[in-house]
């Protein structure tokens, strides 16, 4: 396959209690790796850990807190589960600044020469969301593309999943996924979708300037993005299962893309 084309928030948690008023309208991140990465990258407020809490990690993170100059507060489990509305907290929740959001814009401007992103075309659940951005952390991903309406934006439950790694790849969030696409194309973005009756993703040509679009979990692609790719590629599937969870299909395209883009 040759080109043609001449290429150039967390959730808010908000509470009214009595004996905590500094966590009103806070949000939050919970478990050791997504706090151990909010803390090196300067995003902690406040840590809490589980009170009588030892061992290597919690040594570790309260080394982090204190170079930072983030404060350390033991309370008990209840507090815990609370604050991380009943999530795997590892008996640890740290109090964080808002996650800051690019425009398309800013991500353009600060990522490489030839980037690859992946567009995320109304993704709702935050596993598959976190587990995303694990792999296009491991997988070279320049940045990620997010629509503001009717998607999962970046939440506790998307942090602790891709296990710190949104520290580390930057998401744009857009009014318009379609028109996002208009603007990548005019910068000279190949852009690529996923379809059942596309071309083979062994045969991708994933060098240059690309953008991938991933599908709602249940409808795919919506009828206008498909409009605008410039192709379409397709996961051989010989199961009874037609079809891969998003970010088991997204996992296995960032990988093929990062293989073809370093031989």
């Amino acid at each position: 396959m040759k080109k043609t084309k001449n290429k150039a928030k967390n959730k808010k948690v908000t509470r009214e209690t009595k004996d905590q008023p500094e966590t009103n309208e806070t949000d939050f991140v919970f478990g050791h790796h997504a706090a151990q990465e909010a803390l090196k990258r300067a995003r902690g407020n406040k840590l809490f850990l589980l009170k009588e809490a030892g061992g290597t990690r919690i040594e570790e993170l309260k080394a982090l807190a204190k170079e930072h100059s983030v404060p350390v507060k033991w309370v008990p489990k209840q507090k815990l589960d609370q604050m991380s509305e009943g999530g795997v907290h590892q008996g640890i929740v740290l109090a964080i600044t808002p996650y800051q959001y690019l425009t398309l814009n800013e991500l353009i401007e600060q990522s490489k020469s030839q980037p690859f992103f992946v567009l995320l075309d109304h993704i709702e659940d935050p596993h598959n969301f976190g587990s995303i951005l694990r792999t296009a952390d491991a997988s070279g991903v320049d940045g990620i593309i997010i629509p503001k309406h009717r998607a999962c934006g970046i939440t506790p439950t998307v942090v602790k999943t891709s296990t710190g790694a949104v520290e580390y790849v930057p998401v744009a969030r857009v009014t318009n996924l379609t028109q996002a696409v208009t603007e990548l194309k005019e910068k000279g973005f190949w852009i690529f979708g996923t379809d059942m009756n596309g071309t083979s993703y062994h045969e991708w040509n994933a060098k240059g300037a690309i953008g991938l679009i991933i599908g709602n979990e249940g409808h795919g692609m919506n009828t206008g993005l498909k409009k605008q790719v410039d192709e379409t590629l397709t996961i051989p599937i010989t199961g009874h299962v037609q079809s891969l969870n998003a970010s088991v299909a997204s996992g296995i395209l960032m990988y093929e893309a990062f293989v073809k883009r370093n031989e």
